[in-house]
């Protein structure tokens, strides 16, 4: 079963960028369509593999923070091609 993950990431605390980026790049290497825009990143894939690589991404970048908000939203279908047509 294929799922569409929309992830924001909010350390709450002055240093965050490099909190952001460094989890981006980690989605990235995971080998899974990743995908991002200014506000949020989208990861789309088999649901057991985009799970498991997001539970321990997002285990890791709360470790490494002292506050921290991740938004989630999963829709069951691969989204990642969709296009607005309007």
């Amino acid at each position: 079963m294929n799922i569409s993950v929309e992830l924001t990431f909010s350390p709450l605390q002055d240093d965050f960028e490099g909190h952001i980026i460094n989890f981006i790049k980690k989605l990235r290497a995971s080998g899974l369509t990743v995908l991002e825009n200014p506000l949020s990143t989208q990861v789309y894939g088999e649901y057991d593999e985009v799970m498991n690589v997001l539970q321990e991404e997002i285990k890791v970048a709360f470790e490494l923070m002292e506050r921290g908000l991740m938004y989630m939203k999963m829709v069951k279908s691969d989204r990642s091609d969709y296009e607005p047509h309007f």
